[in-house]
């Protein structure tokens, strides 16, 4: 039974002109994805810049409203819950932000700062339970327990990042979405962080949607990985089989553009036309259509195509893969 199953999801942002703020458009940073995420499970979700993943994985812990679809968290409809209800459930529903300088309050302790979900929660008593709490949590994510009595200020990015995971952890969740967690730190913490977020998992039984661009990270971490674009999913299959063997025209392209040290490599680089296009207008049918190298008229520019299973355990939405 899957830990999270989204169905025809989507997110878009009303857009606003004139005195009166009337809705002249939206943006689709989210348009019909739907996956399933299992126990223990770690999935790996991929894309440009823009292409809608952080809004995807802010929409699954409900800090931005669905437009439509079902988040089932448990068998429970997350989106259509109310707050008081939410608020209950989000205990097991945690989220690790891009950017450790600006995610801690700077001016708590990192003791409150850990602590707070332990009291919103009732996890531990002010006595003797919550400074025990705290420390653990700081050990477990390779800090020490003094380090509670400190601010955001006086750590590194990647100390920071650790506070961020502990923070998580406070509440004991089941499914984590890590919002690339590694993007703004060094290669060298960045692998540290990796190490650190599979250890717990092993150890926590912790189910990850783990949100990157950097395709070797998540090759690394993920045991499926989801491709997209414009705010579809357009590929998704085994981590391994969506970087040797990738069915869609722009996976290929992402792929093609991921730098090897071989330099008797033969991969060649494939160079995508145009820009991506604006979510407040989407092209019809295929969203990738216009800068595909595949595309066939009038099929594709009047046709979405379905993701669809191309081969065992490999999904693609494109009419030709």
């Amino acid at each position: 039974m899957a830990l999270l199953e989204v169905s025809n999801l989507k997110v878009h942002f009303p857009v606003k002109h004139g005195v009166f703020s009337r809705v002249r458009a939206s943006v689709k940073a989210v348009d019909d994805v739907s996956f399933t995420i299992a126990p223990g499970e770690t999935l790996g979700l991929v894309g440009e810049s823009g292409c809608g993943k952080t809004t995807l994985g802010r929409a699954i812990v409900r800090l931005v409203k669905p437009t439509a679809g079902k988040i089932l968290f448990e068998s429970a409809d997350l989106a259509q819950m109310k707050t008081a209800e939410l608020r209950a459930r989000r205990r097991n529903l945690q989220i690790i932000f891009q950017d450790p300088y600006g995610s801690l309050n700077p001016r708590m302790t990192i003791g409150d700062i850990i602590g707070e979900a332990l009291e919103i929660h009732h996890l531990a008593d002010n006595g003797s339970g919550r400074p025990a709490r705290i420390a653990d949590l700081l050990k477990a994510v390779g800090l020490e327990p003094a380090h509670a009595e400190r601010y955001p200020h006086e750590f590194s990015g990647g100390q920071r990042q650790r506070i961020g995971i502990a923070r998580a952890l406070a509440v004991e969740p089941k499914l984590i979405v890590c919002d690339e967690p590694v993007s703004a730190l060094d290669v060298s913490v960045q692998a540290q962080i990796i190490n650190l977020l599979q250890d717990l998992q092993q150890a926590r039984g912790l189910a990850y949607l783990f949100i990157a661009h950097d395709l070797a990270v998540v090759e690394h971490i993920s045991g499926r990985v989801m491709v997209m674009y414009l705010g579809r999913i357009v590929e998704l299959a085994a981590a391994k089989t969506i970087i040797r063997a990738p069915k869609h025209p722009y996976t290929q392209a992402l792929i093609s553009a991921v730098p090897v040290i071989d330099p008797d490599s033969k991969r060649q680089r494939i160079v995508l036309p145009g820009d991506v296009p604006s979510p407040i207008d989407p092209p019809s049918g295929c969203p990738f259509h216009p800068r595909c190298p595949l595309a066939q008229m009038p099929r594709c520019a009047a046709e979405i195509p379905a993701l669809r299973e191309v081969a065992p355990g490999h999904w693609a939405a494109c009419h030709f893969a």
